[in-house]
């Protein structure tokens, strides 16, 4: 294949070069997500030429992803998002070498992960992930390509470049709680420009070029058109070595995952508490006499309502936000807490089923 035609017009840029050609083709990046943001970075960095990519993502597609999620097809729904991210890939540019992971990040595989990659690229909307990736960046040494969204703005960011600021010099509150996607609402070309302008980053750091944004953070309105750039200094955070990551993240509880159909003789157990973290319009609706609804957007002031005593049974739409909810009660010491997995589409099929 005549690997100049096709990248002929980035060749022909000065900045770039048959040099620079060949720095993409030998890099490696590692994206964390192949949700709205990931839709927007994979496939620029795939056309550029990066000459090998991992996705990691543990989410499959559903019909509401697909306003954003612009590289996935309606026939796609219920697949894996990072397996049909590859083949987009694939069909895009055969030069790419990809991995896709479907499993969830966490401090037992983040560190042997990160080690194959040269950048490390956040396309989350999980703070407790965020940090993550922050501290295993931390430890293997790697670059973290920083994107984040909320409602019509979009936040871009590199952490730890050349010794630089992290993640935790600009938000050091670990126990700061913002609302997903899901929560806020979104629209597609948020998530477009800010994950384009992720990709842009990982671009000039593997050419060496330009301005990376090391100890600025680009905060981005698509209402009105502004940008504003903000600086921001390393300081004394956490110190972050192997040791403390392993007691952080692979010592902790992983929150424990239920299936529905285990759960049917509790339904009417005034013992155990059944928790919708959905927003109040969210279909389809289940109702069971043991059942408070408090959408996840909400969720950290409302906290005061739950009994810690209480046996708590977690549901979202799918299983995604239950689990964010689940570690929040942890981080306010709630024990008996668990996430019911795949949320209230497979309560309610269930429930159909049983004609309950």
């Amino acid at each position: 294949m005549n690997t100049t035609a096709r990248y002929n017009r980035q060749i022909i840029l000065p900045e770039i070069g048959e040099d620079g050609q060949d720095k993409l083709s030998k890099a490696k990046v590692l994206v964390i997500g192949a949700g709205g943001l990931g839709a927007s970075i994979l496939p620029y960095l795939a056309a550029a030429g990066v000459g090998e990519i991992g996705i990691v993502d543990d989410d499959v597609i559903e019909i509401s992803n697909l306003h954003r999620q612009v590289i996935y097809k309606s026939s796609a729904v219920g697949k894996y998002k990072a397996e049909e991210a590859k083949l987009m890939i694939t069909q895009l540019n055969p030069l790419v070498k990809v991995t896709a992971i479907t499993e969830k990040l966490s401090g037992k595989n983040a560190i042997s992960l990160f080690e194959n990659y040269d950048i490390i690229v956040d396309a989350t909307d999980n703070i407790a992930i965020k940090y993550l990736i922050n501290d295993a960046c931390l430890i293997t040494n790697k670059p973290m390509v920083y994107g984040s969204i909320f409602r019509f703005q979009g936040q871009v960011s590199v952490f730890n470049y050349q010794n630089g600021p992290t993640y935790r010099c600009l938000y050091p509150d670990e126990n700061t709680q913002s609302a997903s996607c899901e929560d806020a609402g979104v629209i597609g070309i948020t998530v477009g420009i800010i994950g384009m302008l992720q990709a842009n980053e990982v671009i000039k750091m593997i050419l060496e070029i330009g301005e990376v944004l090391s100890g600025k953070i680009v905060v981005y309105n698509i209402l009105n058109n502004e940008q504003q750039k903000y600086d921001f200094d390393k300081r004394d955070v956490q110190l972050m070595n192997k040791e403390i990551f392993d007691k952080k993240y692979k010592e902790e509880n992983q929150i424990e995952e239920v299936n529905f159909h285990s759960l049917l003789d509790e339904i009417n157990n005034d013992e155990v508490l059944f928790l919708d973290v959905r927003n109040s319009d969210e279909l389809p609706k289940i109702n069971l006499k043991n059942q408070i609804q408090i959408p996840l957007m909400n969720f950290e002031n409302q906290i005061e309502k739950l009994d810690k005593n209480q046996t708590i049974y977690i549901f979202c739409q799918s299983g995604i936000r239950s689990k964010i909810a689940a570690e929040l009660l942890e981080r306010h010491q709630f024990k008996n807490i668990k996430s019911i997995a795949g949320g209230a589409l497979a309560m309610k099929q269930l429930l159909k089923e049983i004609k309950i």
